[in-house]
């Protein structure tokens, strides 16, 4: 089938898998076509949450197996990739923006954003009540201040973490694009 003949439906059946994304993921960043072994122990790193190079025995040939017999194949009969199961070559057809919208945006090295809006938060909360209780240098006040300051730096962390998922967008401070 070839895969402008894919409905949505299909698509979303077919990467319904997190295996079957991360196999497409993993080729995206190879260039279109790698050898299965590298891809193996790749997923399997990424499904362990360790380095490829910790990946045990039992964990790659559990991926393996998952691969060669179920998910290559069915990438394959809906025209996403090219697989030769001989040769353990896989090769990524063409029209991949077409699935694009369906695949992981980022496998690994995620930020936990839900930390420093959880800080931002906690910090805001004691600022606040003490502002209102008007204990220490803190007087009600300086309430509004400090609720409009608060305000202030969720915005400029929701900014950051907008533009930290944009693909090729280069950011100060270390915090890398997708």
């Amino acid at each position: 089938m070839a895969d402008s003949e894919l409905t949505q439906a299909e698509l979303f059946d077919v990467f319904s898998n997190a295996r079957r994304r991360r196999a497409v993921q993993y080729l995206k960043r190879r260039g279109g076509s790698c050898d299965l072994a590298p891809l193996v122990e790749q997923v399997a790193a990424w499904e362990n949450d360790i380095e490829p190079d910790d990946v045990t025995r039992t964990q790659r040939r559990r991926v393996y197996i998952s691969l060669y017999q179920t998910h290559l194949p069915m990438l394959e009969d809906h025209g996403i990739v090219d697989w030769d199961p001989d040769g353990h070559e896989i090769e990524l057809l063409p029209s991949e923006d077409q699935f694009e919208p369906y695949l992981d945006r980022q496998l690994e090295g995620d930020r936990s954003w839900h930390r420093f809006y959880a800080s931002v938060t906690a910090v805001g909360v004691v600022a606040f009540a003490l502002s209102s209780l008007a204990v220490g240098p803190l007087s009600a006040g300086l309430a509004p201040i400090v609720a409009v300051g608060l305000c202030l730096l969720v915005l400029i962390l929701a900014a950051v973490q907008h533009l930290s998922r944009r693909p090729g967008t280069t950011l100060p401070f270390g915090f890398a694009s997708r």
